[in-house]
């Protein structure tokens, strides 16, 4: 399984930012997805998951209200919308997937067994 991660960029505070997951190697579905996050000498955070037997999503407490997870079946990509962006969710994106079958979202990494390359979001002040 491949993931490919892309949207990352330079934003000031309060812009938006959509990011993109694209993923191949095998049929899109019967699997969660997440989105995690890791700035620089801190732990990799859960962001955001989205089940896949049932259409369902979830968010950390700091991105709640404020970021979208959503996906297209059709383009096997899955997305991340960040609006109100802060300079505390300055980190490095990661979209990640879980094996097939195992359709919940968990918040733990450890959970995930494939990961794309990760993509920099740097919020401005």
């Amino acid at each position: 399984v491949q993931l490919q991660a892309s949207g990352g960029g330079l934003v000031q505070a309060g812009g938006s930012l959509r990011l993109s997951c694209a993923a191949s190697g095998r049929p899109f579905g019967n699997y969660a997805m997440g989105w995690f996050r890791q700035a620089p000498g801190k732990e990799r955070e859960f962001v955001a998951g989205v089940k896949w037997s049932v259409y369902a999503t979830y968010y950390a407490d700091s991105v709640k209200g404020r970021f979208t997870i959503s996906r297209d079946n059709a383009k096997n990509t899955v997305y991340l919308q960040m609006n109100s962006l802060k300079p505390e969710d300055t980190a490095v994106y990661f979209c990640a997937a879980r094996r097939s079958g195992q359709t919940v979202a968990s918040r733990n990494p450890g959970d995930y067994a494939y990961w794309g390359q990760g993509t920099q979001v740097t919020v401005s002040s």
